[in-house]
C-alpha cells in the first residue's frame, strides 16, 4: 500500500501543498506541488488507489478535505503515531526513541486556521518558518522504529487504528450528532424555569438561592463561589470542610435539601445550559472537539463541548432525522472482557460468555450475588484495597488465576518503577521526578519512618495506576479497532449511514431508517472483528447492547451512578 505525504510547500508564497509518493519501503518516488485550492480534487483522484495519506496532524488536515465533501479512507497522522513510537517499550533503543525532544513531542496543533502560515512555521515563535520539520524523515524513523520491533506486527495495527481514529474524530465533529434545540430548550425550561434575558439566575436557580440564604441566615452570600458559601455554613453551626456534595449529604439541617438541588441545577445550566447550547449546536448538530489519545491510556478526551460528559437528563434532545434512526451500541463490562483475553483466563472466558459477564460468575458459584461480582471484578482491576472489593479479592483469585496475575503483575512493575504495556504495544510513562524523590530518599541512610511510609503510598499509588494501564489501554485499542471496523462496513452501505457519538465502550450511528437494521448488524460485527484483530482466536465473546432508536434517551442503557476510574496522567483535555 503506498504512502503519500501531504505537507505545506514551504517555498511557494502562495501557499501551496506539496504530495510525495513513497513506497512501503519508505522509497520517495514522485513529488506533486499544486496550488491549495487544488487540493480536494487531487485528494479525490488519488485516493482511488486506497493510499495511506500521511500528514502531520489529522486535526489539520482532514476537515478542509471534508468542507470540500473529500473524505479519505486512511491516513497516517505523524504526530499521534510518534507519541505512540517513542514511548513504547517494543521500540526502545531505536532512533525515533533515542532522539532528543523535537517539534513532534509538542501537543497538538489541530485548527486548520492556526497553520495557515505554513505546517513549519512556529505561531509562537518570532520567526515564521524557522523550524521546518521534515515529515519524510520522522516518517522513515517511524517506519524504521517499527520494523525494528520484538511486536511489530501488533504495534502496526495500533498504528493504523489510532490513526483511523483520528479520522473518525474529526467526520464525527464535520457531521455532528444530531440535536433537537427545541427539546433541549423545552427541558431546561422545565428545570430551571424561563430563560433570563439579560444575564441573571433563571427562576428556579433563584428561589432556590434565597432558601438556602434563608436557611443559613445570610441574605448576601453567593452560592457560586465555595469560599464564601462554605464561610456561611460555618457560621450557621455546620461543621464542613468543603462545599462537596458528598459532605452535605451527611449534614441534617434545613439547608440540605435546597442546596443540593441547587448544586445539581446549577451544575446543568453551566454544563449544558442555553450559552453551551448556543456554543456547541449549530444546524440542529452538536458538533464536539475530540482528542484521540488525550488521555495516557489512548482513550479519548475532548477539548470543547464536553461531549464525554453527557449527562442522561438531556439526551432526549438527541434525535434521528426524520426518516432517519439511531443505532445505540456498547459493549458489556469491556474492561473485564478484555483482561480474561489477555490473560488467557479459560474460567473467566467461560463466564463472559452471556451478556451479564457479572451474572456469569455468579452462576458460576464464585460469589454470591452480581453486585458482589462486579465489586470484585472492579476491584481487581482497579486495585481497591480496602472495602467490598478487597474481601471478595480472594476468590476471585482462586476462580480466575491467570486474569489477577496479570493486573497483579502489572501493579508490581509499577511499584517497582518499570514500564508497562498495552496489548498493542502502547507504554506507559515512568513516574515524575517526585515519586522517584520520595522513593529514594527512603532508601537512603538517613532514611526516618516516615519516608518509608510515603515511599510505601507512592508506590502502591503508582502500581495502581499500572495496574489499571495494561486493561483500560487494552481496551481502549479494541475500541478503536471496533470503530475502524464499522466506518469501513458503514461505507459500503446505502444512503450514508455515519458515525455520530463514541465514548469508550460505546458508538452511536445516525442511519436512514431503510438500513438501521444493517447498521446493527455491522456493529456486531465489526465487534467480533475487534475481537479477531487483536486475541485472534481466544474464546472471549465482546457482548453488545445494541439499540435502534429514534432518541438517544430511548436507549436505556444503566450508566453507573458512579463514573469508573479514568487515568488521567498525561494530556487529558475535557
Amino acid at each position: 500500500m503506498p504512502f503519500l505525504v501531504l505537507t505545506d510547500d514551504p517555498v511557494r508564497p502562495d501557499g501551496g501543498v506539496v504530495v510525495q509518493d513513497v513506497t512501503d519501503e519508505g522509497v520517495a518516488g514522485e513529488r506533486t506541488a499544486i496550488d491549495r485550492s487544488g487540493l480536494p480534487g487531487l485528494v479525490a483522484a488519488r485516493e482511488q488507489a486506497r493510499p495511506r495519506w500521511v500528514w502531520d496532524d489529522t486535526a489539520r488536515w482532514y476537515p478542509r478535505l471534508l468542507a470540500a465533501g473529500v473524505r479519505v479512507e486512511r491516513c497516517h497522522d505523524l504526530r499521534l503515531c510518534h507519541a505512540i513510537v517513542r514511548r513504547s517499550a517494543a521500540c526502545e533503543g531505536s532512533a525515533l526513541s533515542l532522539a532528543p525532544p523535537s517539534q513532534w513531542d509538542e501537543p497538538q496543533r489541530g485548527e486548520p486556521e492556526r497553520a495557515a502560515l505554513t505546517l513549519f512555521d512556529d505561531p509562537a515563535g518570532p520567526a515564521r518558518g524557522a523550524r521546518l520539520v521534515d515529515d519524510l524523515a520522522e516518517l522513515g524513523r517511524q517506519l524504521a522504529a517499527v520494523a525494528g520491533a520484538a511486536s511489530s506486527g501488533r504495534l502496526r495495527l495500533l498504528l493504523a487504528a489510532e490513526s483511523t481514529g483520528a479520522l473518525i474524530a474529526a467526520e464525527m465533529q464535520h457531521d455532528g450528532m444530531p440535536w433537537s434545540t427545541t427539546v433541549h430548550d423545552a427541558f431546561l425550561t422545565r428545570a430551571l424555569g424561563a430563560r433570563p434575558r439579560g444575564g441573571g439566575r433563571p427562576p428556579r436557580l433563584e428561589a432556590l438561592a434565597q432558601e438556602v440564604r434563608a436557611s443559613l441566615g445570610h441574605p448576601s452570600v453567593n452560592l457560586d463561589s465555595p469560599p464564601e458559601l462554605l464561610r456561611a455554613m460555618r457560621s450557621a453551626g455546620l461543621d464542613v470542610t468543603s462545599t462537596r456534595t458528598w459532605e452535605i449529604r451527611t449534614l441534617e439541617h434545613p439547608v440540605v435539601a435546597p442546596l443540593l438541588e441547587y448544586k445539581k441545577l446549577a451544575r446543568l445550566l453551566s454544563a449544558n445550559g442555553w450559552s453551551w447550547m448556543n456554543t456547541w449546536v449549530s444546524d440542529g448538530r452538536f458538533r464536539p472537539q475530540y482528542v484521540p489519545g488525550g488521555v495516557v491510556t489512548g482513550r479519548w478526551a475532548t477539548s470543547g463541548g464536553g461531549a464525554l460528559q453527557l449527562p442522561a437528563s438531556v439526551r432526549s434532545a438527541v434525535r434521528a432525522d426524520p426518516g432517519w434512526r439511531l443505532v445505540v451500541a456498547d459493549a458489556a463490562q469491556l474492561e473485564p472482557r478484555v483482561l480474561a483475553a489477555m490473560s488467557g483466563d479459560q474460567h473467566m472466558a467461560a463466564a463472559g460468555r452471556r451478556a451479564d459477564l457479572y451474572q456469569g460468575v455468579v452462576d458460576a458459584g464464585i460469589v454470591a450475588t452480581r453486585q458482589e461480582a462486579k465489586y470484585a471484578m472492579l476491584g481487581a482491576i482497579y486495585g481497591a484495597t480496602t472495602g467490598p472489593s478487597a474481601v471478595l479479592m480472594p476468590q476471585l483469585t482462586r476462580a480466575f488465576p491467570h486474569a489477577v496475575k496479570l493486573v497483579e503483575d502489572a501493579a508490581r512493575a509499577g511499584e517497582r518503577g518499570e514500564i508497562v504495556s498495552t496489548w498493542l504495544g502502547r507504554s506507559s510513562p515512568l513516574p515524575g521526578q517526585l515519586w522517584q524523590d520520595v522513593v529514594q530518599r527512603a532508601a537512603g541512610e538517613d532514611a526516618r519512618p516516615d519516608d518509608a511510609r510515603a515511599a510505601r503510598g507512592r508506590r502502591r499509588e503508582w502500581g495502581r495506576f499500572t495496574r489499571n494501564f495494561v486493561v483500560q489501554g487494552t481496551a481502549a485499542e479494541w475500541a478503536l479497532c471496533w470503530m475502524a471496523a464499522l466506518r469501513r462496513r458503514l461505507r459500503a452501505l446505502d444512503g450514508g449511514p455515519h458515525l455520530v457519538f463514541f465514548l469508550h465502550d460505546e458508538v452511536m450511528v445516525h442511519a436512514p431508517a431503510a438500513v438501521a437494521d444493517e447498521v446493527a448488524t455491522a456493529v456486531r460485527e465489526a465487534a467480533a472483528e475487534a475481537g479477531r484483530l487483536l486475541f485472534g482466536d481466544s474464546p472471549v465473546d465482546f457482548a453488545l447492547e445494541v439499540a435502534v432508536v429514534d432518541s438517544y434517551d430511548q436507549a436505556g442503557k444503566e450508566y453507573p451512578a458512579t463514573p469508573l476510574p479514568v487515568l488521567t496522567f498525561g494530556p487529558a483535555r475535557t
